[in-house]
């Protein structure tokens, strides 16, 4: 039954869950209903046409709403069209296909973006070098990579873990299927495999990436062609002269970084802030900019939360030095004292990418083999919030996507 009037999902401090607001966004969507997202209005509020099927489904899920009649949609609206107002309205209007590298064995950590999908329950499809490499990529409009190694290198785990069944396990699978595709190791594999997403990200898709996914991705394709693998990993020793022989014109984000030669060190390059650094976990924080939502709507959108102060949290690859990120890449979020951006944007061809450091925004520490973090306990969780805005984001582009 549709009703005169709209129902506003506020997603300031009044509601209840935030995460699993934007899965009822994603579900109307998956209805083809347009959900106006009122970016900075209540902290990224939306609005959709009111119905009892709707009221029911977020009853269900435990998310707050407001039944508001026409008059005041009317009012709110020419609140946010006014000039003076740092507020914009943004039409949700295609359900995104999102796809998740990861691989199919399990290992001892856990992805915080398949962790918030499931829980705002947003369906998702996993894939791995198999299916990049087979060309399944452009069937998606976007794709999140997490705490993965695209230098070949098994995430740096060698001196810790090498005697664990589970890294032994990854490896032989890694280089089975390296050897099925055609490779002679697994650093060309994956090689093979960052340049294909970054195909898929220059045709228009939407690139998301934490943790190690991150610098890993651009460390692999500045250096396409130089061995950075220890023997302990193909074979064979690395090139010593390496690092002078990267080629930063190849990479999204990064530029004038040193890959780490040191294979017994779990870091990959000084792209991530150091381990120990000279803040502890109850100021470790990190703060959003504020953008022009009438003027930069896309940074607006990355950045709809109920605070502007986030809790630091800890990965592989923590956050990024400024001084390697390169001059037109957007920083959304940093922590100024520290010198370090946490949370990066920019464009790619036709696409876009973000970046977004660390591992579990509610797991400071995430050790290997800890067990995953029961979002029913973080519902408001501003960390996990910023992830979510960049799954609705591809939902508010127009323009289609190459193959």
């Amino acid at each position: 039954m549709s009703m005169a009037s709209s129902l506003l999902i506020p997603m300031d401090e009044s509601q209840k869950n935030h995460l699993k607001a934007y899965g009822i966004a994603y579900w109307m969507l998956q209805r083809e209903v347009v959900v106006d997202w009122l970016l900075n209005y209540r902290g990224g509020s939306f609005l959709i046409p009111n119905s009892q099927q709707l009221q029911q489904e977020c009853n269900i899920r435990g998310v707050s709403y407001e039944v508001i009649p026409d008059v005041q949609v009317n009012s709110i609206l020419k609140e946010i069209a006014d000039p003076e107002s740092n507020t914009d309205l943004v039409k949700l209007e295609k359900v995104p296909k999102i796809a998740v590298y990861s691989p199919k064995n399990k290992l001892p950590w856990d992805d915080a973006v398949t962790m918030v999908l499931t829980y705002a329950e947003i369906p998702y499809t996993l894939l791995y070098d198999e299916e990049v490499l087979k060309g399944d990529l452009p069937k998606y409009d976007w794709l999140h990579l997490h705490h993965e190694d695209f230098t070949g290198q098994y995430g740096r785990f060698y001196a810790q873990f090498r005697m664990m069944s589970w890294y032994q396990q990854d490896v032989a699978i890694q280089e089975k299927t390296a050897h099925a595709l055609g490779f002679k190791k697994v650093s060309e594999m994956k090689l093979a495999v960052a340049k294909t997403i970054r195909d898929f990200t220059a045709g228009g898709g939407f690139l998301f990436a934490m943790c190690s996914g991150t610098d890993s991705f651009d460390i692999a394709l500045a250096a396409e062609g130089i061995d950075i693998c220890e023997s302990m990993y193909d074979g064979d020793a690395a090139d010593p002269n390496a690092n002078a022989k990267l080629d930063y014109s190849k990479t999204f984000a990064f530029r004038n970084f040193k890959i780490d030669m040191n294979p017994y060190n779990y870091e990959f390059a000084d792209i991530d802030v150091p381990a120990i650094r000279t803040v502890d976990e109850t100021t470790d924080l990190f703060s959003l900019f504020e953008f022009s939502a009438k003027w930069d709507v896309v940074p607006t959108m990355l950045t709809q939360n109920h605070t502007r102060i986030i809790k630091g949290f800890m990965g592989q690859t923590t956050a990024f030095r400024k001084e390697t990120i390169k001059p037109d890449v957007l920083i959304l979020g940093e922590n100024k004292a520290l010198n370090e951006a946490r949370y990066i944007h920019g464009e790619y061809g036709n696409g876009t990418w973000t970046f977004y450091g660390g591992h579990d925004p509610e797991d400071y520490r995430h050790q290997v083999g800890d067990p995953p973090t029961d979002l029913s306990l973080y519902p408001n969780s501003p960390g996990y919030r910023l992830i979510l805005n960049n799954v609705l984001f591809p939902a508010a582009k127009k323009k289609k996507q190459k193959t």
